[in-house]
């Protein structure tokens, strides 16, 4: 419900950790039954697992993979490749976390198989916790040891409260945020039978205050709270408190509710339910399909209908298969491996976009996805972090003879690049030469301002240095973009680039801003015509709200520094009521925030056509005051 937007579940995400403690109980449980009883075996134990998961894992994955061929273009359709080998192999959590730590990280909305990092947490779990318990139960520790146990499910605790304030992507994708919560479940298995009795109105009690801590969380909870960490306790504590209560007194309310025939089968539908439920939403969301209520409902009953049908077909039969470690892994992780891999490497070296997008839409195709300003101007970008490029790779306009400077610099990060197409348009009808300096997530800052804002991070740094040192030669006019949308939320940042303006004109330069477009609602919306979408425009008023804090950088500078110039390319986007992301049927951006190559050259040729060239009031200021041209 959480996924399908069902209104009032914004911590929806607890069934995750719910699930968490329920494995711990049932694993440790069936782990010292087997070990009491002499027929424990790793073998045996890994073979049902990989009979367990892997067969309905491979039904659902491969139907996603059919049903979104058509849709998923470039590097989104390689991405979920790559995820789906990861997470056969049961490390989709480590792939995701990586994936999505990158600057230009995928939207995770639209992530197919984002939901299997929690299956690759509890599968690095059973890696693990066999062996411990093992350990653990020879050495007589199980029995005798409930405060060593107490005392590491509390260090385990900590340890995820550490990790959420101080690393929460690591805290969400790996294990050690998350071992308390199998802890839980296990120390429910290992030493429920030796807490003090509860009579059928304690356990009653305890079952509903469990259940209700569960509900409270899911209920008031948001994706914005720290996570896992202390918010994690409440919903775990209470699962614990749930099934202790069911273990001593099984004929309570609460037991009773859980055991009615539709919470049984839901039950029995859990993995299926778990595996089928997310990859129709994420392509819902990247059709940028808004999930009303008749989708939703109509979800749930799918999603029901395929997990049944997957539970009765393939995930029963083959989970009873006598098959041994060696013939299971070799059947169903070995071979689909192969088989994966083979796929993605097909993708990833001749993907043919022919079958899957229509004709009259690879234009578009090409103007989104194969037109990175980062990509068709690469050494302004990816060049040398110290000497970087100053020939004509990266010089614009008017051509310059051997041994003369431009006089004109635009510098930023990924976001002052995406405006290049702008500003050629500009530079065509001018004598204007324009050097370009650019680098990934480095907007510049100069002197030891840099070391303060980016501390520990050599690469930024050695960059901003440089381009200190190149500025500080003669005066010329200096064009300066960022991801202001993002840097201006930090107050740090804000003072980080008043200072930074303020340098600027301290060492003669004529500054002007590039101000910024507004952001889409997701990656996705980049692709809207190509989707077959008529409307692309976004709310203006969404647009007004995320140039709050530039607004207020803005104020600021324009009150100390009146003679700064400024251009906001989002003039010929905007009116009172929408912001258009397509001109004249042209895609403007590339992913959410970025413009795409020829998308910012036809904002540039609006913009000259209903304000001008806005260089050539520059120039002439500059004409006025004595001041080189810019």
């Amino acid at each position: 419900m959480y996924h399908f937007e069902f209104p009032g579940i914004s911590g929806g995400f607890i069934g995750v950790d719910v699930f968490f403690v329920i494995s711990g109980f049932v694993i440790t449980g069936l782990l010292t039954r087997q070990m009491d009883q002499g027929g424990f075996r790793f073998g045996d134990f890994y073979a049902r697992r990989i009979r367990r998961l892997v067969p309905a894992f491979l039904l659902v994955s491969t139907v996603t993979f059919l049903i979104i061929s058509p849709f998923y273009i470039g590097d989104d359709y390689y991405i979920f490749a790559k995820s789906w080998l990861a997470s056969l192999m049961g490390i989709s959590n480590l792939y995701y976390f990586t994936e999505l730590s990158q600057y230009f990280a995928p939207e995770t909305r639209s992530l197919s198989l984002l939901h299997t990092w929690s299956l690759a947490v509890e599968e690095q779990f059973y890696l693990l916790w066999p062996a411990a318990t093992l350990w653990a139960w020879r050495s007589g520790q199980l029995t005798r040891s409930p405060l060593v146990f107490l005392a590491l499910l509390i260090a385990a605790l900590l340890l995820s409260v550490y990790l959420a304030h101080t690393h929460p992507k690591a805290a969400f994708y790996l294990p050690p945020a998350r071992l308390f919560e199998f802890m839980l479940g296990a120390g429910v298995a290992l030493y429920g039978h030796r807490l003090p009795t509860l009579g059928p109105r304690q356990a009653e009690a305890l079952a509903v205050a469990g259940v209700a801590m569960i509900l409270a969380t899911a209920v008031f909870l948001t994706s914005n709270d720290p996570f896992p960490g202390f918010n994690a306790l409440w919903p775990t504590l209470g699962t614990a408190m749930v099934i202790q209560a069911g273990l001593v007194q099984p004929g309570t309310v609460t037991a009773r509710l859980l055991s009615l025939p539709v919470m049984v089968f839901l039950g029995g539908l859990s993995y299926s339910l778990y595996l089928w439920h997310w990859p129709p939403v994420a392509l819902l969301h990247y059709q940028l399909i808004e999930l009303t209520w008749p989708i939703r409902l109509g979800l749930l009953a799918a999603v029901l209908l395929a997990s049944w049908l997957g539970y009765k077909l393939v995930e029963n039969p083959l989970r009873r298969r006598p098959w041994n470690f060696k013939r299971a892994f070799k059947i169903l992780v070995l071979v689909p491996l192969l088989i994966i891999w083979a796929i993605q490497s097909t993708i990833r070296i001749a993907d043919d976009l022919s079958f899957r997008i229509p004709e009259e839409r690879r234009d578009l195709y090409k103007i989104i996805v194969q037109n990175d300003s980062a990509d068709v101007h690469e050494p302004c970008f990816k060049g040398p972090t110290r000497d970087f490029v100053r020939d004509q790779a990266c010089l614009f306009g008017q051509p310059l003879a051997e041994g003369e400077r431009p006089d004109s610099v635009l510098i930023g990060d990924s976001h002052a690049i995406a405006l290049i197409g702008f500003m050629e348009v500009f530079l065509e009808s001018t004598d204007l030469s324009l050097l370009m300096v650019t680098q990934a997530s480095t907007p510049f800052i100069p002197g030891e301002l840099t070391e303060q804002a980016f501390p520990g991070d050599e690469e930024k740094i050695v960059r901003n240095r440089a381009l200190t040192e190149y500025l500080k030669q003669e005066p010329m006019t200096v064009f300066i973009s960022a991801w202001w949308n993002s840097y201006l939320r930090s107050t740090d940042f804000h003072d980080y680039f008043v200072a930074t303006i303020d340098w600027l004109l301290d060492q003669g330069h004529r500054v002007v801003v590039l101000e910024g477009v507004p952001e889409l609602p997701s990656d996705a919306h980049a692709q809207c015509r190509l989707k077959g979408l008529e409307d692309c425009s976004i709310d203006a008023a969404d647009a007004a709200e995320q140039r709050r804090d530039f607004n207020r950088f803005q104020r600021d500078v324009q009150a100390r520094f009146p003679s700064v110039n400024w251009i906001d390319p989002s003039r010929v986007l905007c009116d009172a009521e929408r912001c258009q992301t397509v001109l004249d049927g042209i895609p403007l951006y590339r992913d959410e925030s970025h413009l795409n190559y020829i998308g910012a050259q036809e904002i540039g040729q609006a913009f000259r056509a209903r304000f001008g060239n806005p260089l050539e009031p520059l120039k002439a200021l500059a004409a006025d005051s004595g001041t080189p041209a810019p």
